[in-house]
């Protein structure tokens, strides 16, 4: 591994909310040493931001094209980002933002 890390803002459409995506989210984000949050969009969509190793970055993206049993995803926007100014300390839920 080169120690690469990155920054990705997902934007994740479809029935998203209301199935436990955000825990699913954050079990696996934590599960795969990503940092970083997630929340609802006022939209019905949800958005993470997912920080760490690239690999594990990428298996995090990967992940919620999928998401939990119940949601059925259909997009997920990314954007690469630079890095933070701070390393976010594990990866948490954060309250919904009306868009």
């Amino acid at each position: 591994m080169d120690g690469t890390t990155t920054t990705m803002r997902l934007v994740i459409r479809g029935r998203v909310q209301g199935v436990g995506y955000r825990a699913w989210c954050m079990q696996t984000a934590r599960r795969l040493g990503v940092s970083g949050w997630v929340r609802n969009l006022a939209d019905g969509s949800v958005e993470a931001f997912a920080h760490g190793p690239a690999v594990a970055v990428e298996s995090f993206v990967g992940a919620c094209q999928a998401g939990p049993p119940l949601a059925r995803v259909t997009a997920v926007d990314t954007t690469k980002l630079d890095a933070p100014a701070t390393t976010p300390e594990g990866f948490r839920q954060v309250p919904t933002h009306d868009c």
